[in-house]
């Protein structure tokens, strides 16, 4: 078991439609993917801080994705790291970033979080209590895969954000 960070220090996400819209690259704060067909991930906190200059009323949407991702790799300002500097290395490892060569596509039915917040200088974090947090299991659409990403309205503006996972 280990408890990593994905985190983004900075980006401008694009707001898409759900399905069947692709995600394009590093235009989402990122997709988290089980390395294995039965390896479980848990999602057990979302933070994203506003770093916009003007008002940018975001929809940020935390969703399983029903295409998934291939070939996934970390984007511009991105980076992957565990939480305690002894973890070992996983056998096989989770996917995660915001860049691929088959893109995403957000689900319409199976949107699991609303993390609306105003960019110019708003933060959201959200924190599963215990036995709540977001599970995922092996690596194939629709339970193998979520994104986080912005939803269509508003006006999405530059934030940067962590998002805590664990590989079981």
């Amino acid at each position: 078991m280990a408890k990593r960070s994905l985190a983004i220090r900075t980006f401008t996400p694009t707001a898409t439609a759900s399905a069947p819209t692709d995600l394009a690259d590093n235009t989402y704060f990122g997709i988290v993917q089980g390395g294995s067909t039965t390896q479980r991930v848990v999602i057990s906190e979302i933070y994203l801080g506003g770093q916009a200059t003007v008002s940018s009323p975001t929809i940020m949407v935390l969703a399983r994705d029903s295409t998934i991702g291939a070939t996934i790799s970390l984007g511009t300002n991105q980076t992957d790291a565990p939480l305690d500097s002894s973890t070992a290395a996983l056998a096989a490892p989770t996917l995660v970033g915001n860049v691929c060569t088959t893109k995403p596509r957000r689900s319409t039915t199976l949107e699991l979080l609303n993390l609306s917040f105003n960019a110019f200088g708003g933060i959201v974090r959200w924190v599963a209590a215990p036995g709540h947090e977001v599970q995922q299991a092996g690596n194939a659409v629709s339970i193998g895969e979520t994104s986080l990403s912005a939803f269509t309205g508003g006006t999405a503006g530059l934030m940067g954000g962590h998002l805590i996972y664990e590989a079981l």
